[in-house]
């Protein structure tokens, strides 16, 4: 058991900035990253100065007296979600050709230059 208050993640490794939203020790984004390089924040009880600073499972961060622990908890999928997905990635995709494409590609073979068109004229004053 943690002397600390867990803080679970899904992900890892999770930068210090989104940790610090994630737990409501700031208001935002912006704040978390200004006292971060003003050396507010101590990750393992050293001041931290990086913003995207890769925080793991068991790292503890101190902000303003308040003090956290990472717990990693990665998020488990339901066995009728990992079907459906099979069923959904296993079905053949039909692409259909439309006639905006080819007047598109037409359009683009219309602007590539020809021999005739692609010498530079001379400049005159």
């Amino acid at each position: 058991m943690s002397a600390y208050p867990l803080i679970d993640i899904s992900i890892e490794p999770i930068e210090l900035c989104k940790l610090l939203k994630i737990a409501n020790m700031v208001g935002g984004g912006g704040e978390a990253k200004i006292v971060i390089s003003e050396g507010y924040v101590l990750v393992n009880n050293e001041v931290e100065f990086q913003k995207r600073k890769k925080i793991r499972h068991g790292d503890i961060v101190e902000f303003d007296g308040e003090v956290v622990q990472v717990a990693y908890k990665p998020k488990q999928k339901s066995s009728k979600h990992a079907q459906s997905n099979d069923a959904v990635t296993k079905s053949p995709i039909k692409k259909s050709k439309s006639k905006a494409n080819e007047t598109l590609v037409s359009a683009e073979q219309a602007l590539e230059p020809t021999p005739s068109t692609a010498k530079r004229r001379p400049i005159s004053f």
